[in-house]
C-alpha cells in the first residue's frame, strides 16, 4: 500500500484523510492547528511536526488547504523534501495558474497532479466525491479513487480550471435562489409554497444546496472561490454575487459558516424599495 502523507485537515481533508486509513494506507498527517489531527491520531495516523517531515518518506502526498496562500507556504516547506518517484496530487481549490505555478517547482521525477474535488463534506465523509484530476494522474488514481469517480480532465491545470467553472455555477445559483426568496419574501409569498416552487424548476439543485443543512463550504471560501473566477474574464454577474458573498463573510457569525447561512443573510439585507402594489 502506497505511504500516503495528507496535508490540511478542515471540513473536507478530515473526512477524507478516514477514507485512506480506512483503506488501510500508511498515513501521516499535518494540520496547522495540531489538535485537529488527534481523532485521525487515535485512528492510527502519524502526525508529522511539519509539512516537511510529513512528505519525507511519502509515494503520494495529498495537500487540501484552504487557498493559493496556503499552497504556496506549504509548498515551500515540501519541494525541497519530495524524492523522485513521489506523486503530489493538489486538491485544494487554487485556479489553474497556482498549478501551473507549483508545476514549475517541482523537483525532477515528481509528478504534480491537479485534483480538487466536486462535492461537500457528506460526500467526502462517504467516498463519494467527483475527483477532478489534471495532468498524468496514472501513479496518484489508484488513490485517488479512493475518495470517489475519478474524471481526467487533460493536461496539468485543467482539473483546477474545471473546478473553477463547477463553484462558480454552484455559488451563483445559491445566490440567484437566495434574490429569487427575497423576492418572494417582498411580495408576501409563504416561504414553503415558494421554495418548493423554485426546486419544481431549472434552479431545483441549488435550491436543495442553498437549504441544505448537513454540509459545509463557509462563506470566506466562497469569496475566495469567485475571486479567482472574476480574476480570469469579465462576469458582471458574478461580480454581483461576490458582493452578496463578501457582505456574508464580513458578519463574524456567518463568515466560516456555510452559504446556507449566506443565503438567509442576502435575503435580509436592507433594501428600501417596495414591492409595487
Amino acid at each position: 500500500m502506497e505511504k500516503i502523507a495528507f496535508l490540511g485537515l478542515g471540513h473536507m481533508g478530515t473526512p477524507m484523510a478516514r477514507q485512506l486509513l480506512a483503506a488501510g494506507h500508511p498515513l501521516t498527517v499535518w494540520n496547522r492547528t495540531a489538535g485537529k489531527a488527534d481523532p485521525l491520531v487515535a485512528a492510527g495516523a502519524r502526525l508529522a511536526t511539519d509539512p516537511a517531515e510529513a512528505v519525507r518518506d511519502a509515494d503520494v502526498v495529498i495537500t487540501m488547504l484552504a487557498g493559493p496562500d496556503a499552497v504556496r507556504a506549504v509548498a515551500d516547506a515540501i519541494v525541497p523534501e519530495l524524492r523522485p518517484g513521489t506523486h503530489w496530487a493538489e486538491m485544494s481549490t487554487v485556479g489553474p495558474d497556482v498549478v501551473r505555478e507549483l508545476g514549475a517547482r517541482v523537483p525532477d521525477g515528481v509528478t504534480l497532479v491537479d485534483a480538487p474535488v466536486m462535492g461537500s463534506t457528506d460526500k467526502a465523509a462517504s467516498g463519494r466525491l467527483g475527483i477532478l484530476a489534471g495532468g498524468d494522474a496514472d501513479g496518484a488514481e489508484r488513490v485517488l479513487a479512493r475518495f470517489g469517480p475519478v474524471t481526467r480532465t487533460g493536461p496539468l491545470g485543467s482539473g483546477a480550471a474545471l473546478k473553477l467553472v463547477v463553484n462558480t455555477a454552484v455559488i451563483g445559483g445559491v445566490a440567484l435562489v437566495a434574490e429569487a426568496m427575497k423576492l418572494a419574501d417582498a411580495l408576501g409569498l409563504d416561504e414553503e409554497t415558494a421554495k418548493a416552487a423554485l426546486a419544481g424548476g431549472p434552479l431545483g439543485g441549488a435550491v436543495g444546496r442553498a437549504f441544505a443543512t448537513d454540509v459545509h463550504f463557509g462563506s470566506d471560501l466562497a469569496v475566495k472561490d469567485v475571486a479567482l473566477a472574476t480574476g480570469v474574464t469579465e462576469l458582471p454577474a458574478m461580480e454581483a454575487v461576490l458582493a452578496h458573498y463578501e457582505a456574508a463573510a464580513a458578519d463574524p457569525d456567518v463568515v466560516h459558516e456555510d452559504i446556507a447561512r449566506a443565503v438567509a443573510h442576502i435575503r435580509s439585507r436592507d433594501d428600501a424599495r417596495k414591492p409595487k402594489p
